[in-house]
């Protein structure tokens, strides 16, 4: 009965790879075809050649960064805040981070064009700086859901009630307990949101697109309608980027619960 289940489960994961690896593997070898008769890494080098895909790969790379940084800034005093002060809050905050999942990126873009355009009492599409910082505060709504519940799951693994009134018997304000005591303890909570908010920046299309920022999405899609090898290679990359990412979480992830108590 045993044997019967397990081949079971292994046929059940058998289907799942095939149907997940056959289309990835595929996609790898047609990128490799650009040399006629012969297989050869051409499309990769044409890609990294191409000075379009270094400065919207960059200004992605550099996107990803500021939207990491304000929504762990944005979140994790949040999360602190509703596990100390407002517990009977959570299921109401938890609802909200979860509004991105639910909501068309295109309908949260136009709503932001409508409430933001250059005839607005805040015009931040009159100039370039301005629709980037519009296009990096869409970026840290888009990716809420996934940085508020990493932090909210690590903040759940510490007590953080008494780590704050130890904090407060020895003298530390509310920026010391936050910055020295609660960021050390979910160290790898944060890295997982950072991560997977990194995934999400890298590859997002609809925002960049319908704000006119050169992304790297938009440069996925240019790519995909204009050249044939091309676009294969930059989906496995942007494919080995995304389970890169992956990996680091579970890297960060194993070493956080492995690491011995102090």
């Amino acid at each position: 009965m045993k044997k019967e289940s397990r081949l079971g489960a292994w046929i059940a994961m058998l289907v799942g790879a095939s149907y997940f690896l056959i289309p990835l593997i595929a996609t790898f070898e047609f990128s490799l075809r650009m040399r006629r008769g012969e297989y050869s890494f051409d499309a990769y080098r044409v890609v990294f050649a191409d000075p379009l895909f270094q400065q919207t790969f960059g200004y992605s790379m550099l996107m990803a960064v500021a939207t990491i940084v304000v929504g762990v800034l944005l979140s994790v005093p949040t999360a602190y805040w509703v596990h100390l002060k407002m517990p009977k809050l959570r299921p109401w905050v938890e609802f909200v981070t979860l509004l991105p999942l639910v909501i068309p990126a295109i309908v949260i873009v136009f709503g932001y064009l409508r409430m933001y355009n250059s005839s607005s009492i805040i015009p931040l599409t009159g100039s370039a700086r301005a629709t980037d910082f519009l296009l990096m505060c869409s970026y840290v709504t888009l990716s809420l859901p996934y940085m508020y519940r990493s932090i909210d799951t690590g903040l759940r693994t510490i007590d953080v009630r008494t780590l704050t009134e130890a904090a407060e018997v020895l003298g530390a304000g509310r920026a010391t307990i936050l910055f020295k005591v609660i960021f050390p303890n979910i160290t790898s909570a944060i890295l997982s949101g950072a991560f997977l908010t990194f995934a999400v920046v890298i590859g997002e299309f609809t925002m960049a697109s319908l704000l006119n920022r050169p992304a790297f999405g938009p440069y996925l899609q240019l790519v995909g309608a204009n050249r044939a090898y091309e676009p294969s290679a930059l989906a496995v990359m942007a494919f080995l980027i995304t389970w890169a990412s992956m990996g680091l979480i579970q890297v960060f992830g194993r070493n956080s619960r492995t690491a011995p108590t102090k």
